[in-house]
């Protein structure tokens, strides 16, 4: 089954990280970039992305007349969606041990930042869903 990773990070820690020294970007990337070199290995990666800062995010949604409505940056949201990975494991506890994984990048001073990290299974497309 397909499952998401979801790494969520507050306003606070973007501000954070905007304030890294180059080494800590430079561990922290190379981390991530590690972790899906290791999915991988183990046969499980479909996909990965990390998005942009939250400051760029948009909400959008149709008009009366099918036009796009814009609303965001949303300053007082708690919480962000950093970036994603989509994996396909046997169980969810697979899922849940790639995530605690993932949670151990590392912060500023090099220890683990355990960043929360959402997991939900992925329905699939529309092609393959039965109503």
């Amino acid at each position: 089954m397909k499952y998401i990773l979801m790494m969520h990070g507050s306003k606070a820690s973007w501000d954070q990280y905007a304030r890294w020294s180059k080494q800590q970007l430079e561990a922290n990337v190379a981390y991530m970039r590690a972790f899906s070199k290791e999915l991988k290995d183990a046969g499980v990666f479909v996909g990965s992305e990390g998005l942009g800062w939250p400051a760029e995010a948009k909400i959008v949604r149709a008009g009366a007349k099918g036009e796009p409505i814009t609303d965001g940056i949303f300053p007082e949201a708690k919480e962000f969606l950093a970036g994603y990975w989509i994996i396909d494991v046997e169980s969810a506890e697979q899922a849940y041990r790639f995530a605690a994984r993932l949670s151990q990048a590392p912060g500023p001073d090099g220890k683990p930042g355990n960043m929360p990290v959402e997991v939900r299974g992925v329905m699939g497309s529309h092609a393959d869903l039965k109503l």
